[in-house]
């Protein structure tokens, strides 16, 4: 099997990402037995999109205390100083340093991820889904975006011990964002 290292075909441009038609998800292992999944359901972002690749940016931000699970009452602890502490760092936030072609469909996005008032340096692999114009003749990109931190690295280790030795909430969070984007210029 061959990789082909072409860039990803994308129209030169700004791209609003559209909140309705998008999520930015993530997952964690809970008690080492399940999975727990939720969501950020206010956010934005954008991507200039270059010429070049290399003089393309991404970079979005999120407001902390809209962190959903379906679970109010984990909703609440996961707003405290335990994890997110919302209050005192309400939102999280994104921008690239690059971005390097993986083959023609996706592309490793390196850039500076805020979480808690620590910033690190992390790795997203972006997969294009496809473009289309809409009923009222936007032009949409889809967008596949997804990446693993820890959370101990954004200062939140917080944990309980449990019989088995399993951590109650895993380190380890993988992120799932699914963009719908709107070209505007």
């Amino acid at each position: 099997m061959s990789i082909t290292t072409a860039a990803p075909t994308l129209t030169t441009g700004t791209w609003s990402v559209d909140p309705a038609h998008s999520k930015v998800g993530f997952a964690v292992r809970h008690m080492g037995i399940a999975t727990i999944r939720g969501e950020f359901t206010k956010f934005e972002g954008t991507l200039e999109v270059g010429a070049d690749l290399s003089e393309s940016r991404a970079g979005g931000t999120v407001e902390v205390a809209s962190v959903f699970t379906n679970e109010p009452q984990r909703d609440e602890h996961l707003r405290s100083p335990d994890f997110f502490d919302a209050e005192q760092y309400p939102s999280i936030s994104f921008a690239s340093t690059s971005i390097q072609a993986v083959d023609a469909k996706s592309f490793d996005v390196t850039g500076k991820l805020t979480i808690h008032g620590v910033t690190n340096e992390i790795v997203l692999r972006a997969v294009i889904q496809g473009t289309e114009v809409d009923p009222w003749e936007n032009v949409r990109v889809g967008l596949e975006v997804t990446g693993e931190l820890a959370r101990s690295d954004y200062g939140m280790g917080f944990n309980m011990p449990l019989s088995s030795g399993a951590a109650f909430v895993s380190d380890k969070v993988k992120l799932a964002i699914d963009i719908s984007a709107i070209r505007q210029s």
